[in-house]
């Protein structure tokens, strides 16, 4: 027993540096949005282990034995840096269409491809455990991710056309993915508009209170500084019209979620594609964070090519979805990278809630290997980015190809011990947490 405590202290204490390495500086800043954030990671060992990313690389930074799986091509390649279970979701393309796929690039980075499974499939464990499944269920539930993801990426490797593996969509999707699609599609525009902003002197203006922050002069002309900016990022094909840029409002947010705690960021309301008011705009400018994965992966050339982290977002981002975003750009403010993209009233996450039949899970999860797949083979020589010069599907396909029985094994077998650690971890956590243990809160 003696033992077992002195094991949790010392984790406790290897949790608070590797939390003061990457949260400091932010926690220092917004202590009570770092509070929010903590309480929301402390309802569940899902929940910690969404608002810890920064633990997860540390800890996977440690573990050397991969297998055959990673070697100078398949430990450089674009990756998501945060794939787990929950950020998947549903977003309108730039030609219109509204896709299922994986979402929130925020950590999104290059590094070795295993990494990305490994972090799907310990959350997979942990949903499993939440939602009280065995842990045979468990293992069968990785084993069909690895199983898809693997298909999908020799399928793509071996020459299939677009058409033959069209992405998620209305026409496409089943079950809770083309739920997500459906519900995405009865929302809009408008909708979104009226629980943000009001009509005021005969043009739409943010509305007071709930969450928006007044700006000062000075501040206000900084982010439309900033703003002009961030237009210099934009495609052509994003300058649909020559007054869809025309600036209506700015308002101040303060970023309270389990990523963005600490963050400030701004919304920013737009004329939009023409004179109606259902068409106005809103776009969110953020503070981009330096992505957990980027302190594992020493290589210079990667440090290199990015600016600053909001250049890093977008550029991975667009590397990793094919037909982003097209209000997806990047700016700086005082010195920092933002991100800039739309608050799009089409954007759906996959909801697990109602998710519950080992049968349908197993189907779900299936899809979201398939797209795990296909979002790392976009990222390569044929997306114009010089950092991965390759075709990452070959390279893959070729790592997998040396060991294909111990693929999945090796996945569930770290399914199932990163989950128990991640459960442990979030029991320390909470008390750490109620007893007044981290620095700064």
């Amino acid at each position: 027993m003696a033992l077992e405590h002195d094991r949790a202290a010392q984790r406790g204490e290897e949790i608070l540096a590797v939390f003061d390495t990457a949260f400091a500086q932010l926690l220092a800043a917004d202590p009570a949005a770092f509070r929010v954030k903590f309480r929301k990671m402390a309802a569940s060992a899902f929940a910690f282990y969404r608002g810890t990313a920064c633990l997860f690389y540390h800890d996977l930074a440690h573990e050397r034995d991969a297998g055959p799986y990673l070697d100078d091509r398949t430990s450089r390649v674009w990756i998501h840096g945060d794939l787990h279970a929950e950020n998947f979701g549903t977003y309108m393309d730039a030609g219109g269409r509204l896709v299922f796929n994986v979402n929130d690039f925020d950590e999104a980075y290059v590094g070795p491809f295993l990494w990305d499974l490994k972090r799907f499939a310990a959350s997979v464990a942990l949903l499993g455990h939440a939602k009280a499944l065995s842990d045979a269920t468990i293992t069968e539930l990785v084993r069909i991710y690895a199983a898809a993801y693997r298909e999908r990426v020799h399928t793509l490797a071996t020459g299939a056309k677009d058409d033959e593996i069209p992405p998620f969509t209305l026409d496409t999707a089943q079950g809770p993915l083309l739920d997500a699609l459906r519900e995405a599609r009865a929302r809009t525009r408008f909708g979104l508009l009226s629980t943000m902003t009001e009509i005021r002197e005969h043009d739409r203006r943010f509305l007071d209170g709930g969450g928006s922050i007044p700006l000062d002069a000075a501040t206000r002309a900084k982010v439309l500084e900033a703003f002009d900016g961030y237009l210099e990022t934009l495609p052509d094909s994003s300058r649909v019209r020559p007054d869809s840029h025309r600036v209506k409002d700015v308002v101040g947010r303060r970023g309270i979620g389990i990523g963005s705690a600490g963050l400030p960021s701004y919304n920013i309301l737009l004329e939009g594609n023409s004179d109606a008011l259902e068409n106005d705009v809103v776009i969110y400018m953020k503070q981009a964070q330096t992505p957990a994965v980027s302190r594992h992966v020493t290589d210079p050339a990667v440090r290199a090519y990015f600016t600053h982290e909001g250049h890093r977002t977008v550029i991975s981002q667009r590397a990793l979805q094919a037909h982003a975003d097209p209000w997806l750009g990047w700016t700086e403010l005082d010195g920092a990278g933002q991100l800039v993209a739309e608050v799009s009233p089409y954007a759906v996450d996959l909801d697990w809630s109602d998710i519950d039949d080992p049968e349908q899970i197993a189907a779900v999860v299936a899809d979201l290997g398939r797209a795990t797949a296909t979002m790392h083979a976009a990222a390569d020589d044929t997306s114009g980015h010089s950092l991965v010069p390759f075709s990452t599907e070959h390279a893959i396909d070729a790592a997998i190809a040396a060991d294909e029985t111990g693929f999945a094994e090796l996945l569930t077998d770290f399914a199932h011990s990163y989950g128990a650690r991640a459960r442990e971890d979030h029991r320390i956590f909470v008390d750490l947490f109620r007893n007044g243990r981290i620095p700064g809160l």
